[in-house]
């Protein structure tokens, strides 16, 4: 991957981090709001799904933020877009469809593979 490519996709991943950690921002202030808001009792329990789902939704961002950090710390120490197993290049394809992945398509689809079995084997304990 040359330096062009290298500085795309440290865009990339770059504007993906400011755009969730300020989403994070805007999600915290709203439910600190909220909880000090006087709820009607049939409001209640719609206010508590919403705050449910609004973390659910913060959980996951919080988790893809690590990811994009850690891609942008293989991107300082020269190892991005290297496949964490095999070692071989990963496609900018594939990049550019999933920009924190650290493993080329074979790598994945194999490990994929092997967590389907895994979960057909132990299917048949049920």
């Amino acid at each position: 991957m040359d330096e062009k490519q290298i500085e795309f996709f440290r865009d990339v991943l770059n504007n993906s981090l400011d755009k969730l950690l300020n989403q994070a921002d805007m999600v915290v202030s709203e439910l600190v709001s909220q909880s000090g808001q006087e709820i009607e009792y049939l409001d209640r329990a719609s206010a508590y799904a919403d705050q449910s789902l609004k973390l659910k939704i913060r959980s996951r961002e919080s988790r893809l933020i690590k990811k994009l950090k850690q891609a942008l710390e293989r991107i300082e120490y020269g190892e991005y877009g290297f496949c964490e197993e095999c070692g071989e290049e990963i496609s900018i394809k594939r990049l550019e469809a999933r920009p924190v992945t650290t493993k080329c398509i074979d790598c994945k689809e194999n490990e994929e593979q092997i967590e389907v079995s895994t979960e057909d084997s132990s299917d048949n304990f049920l």
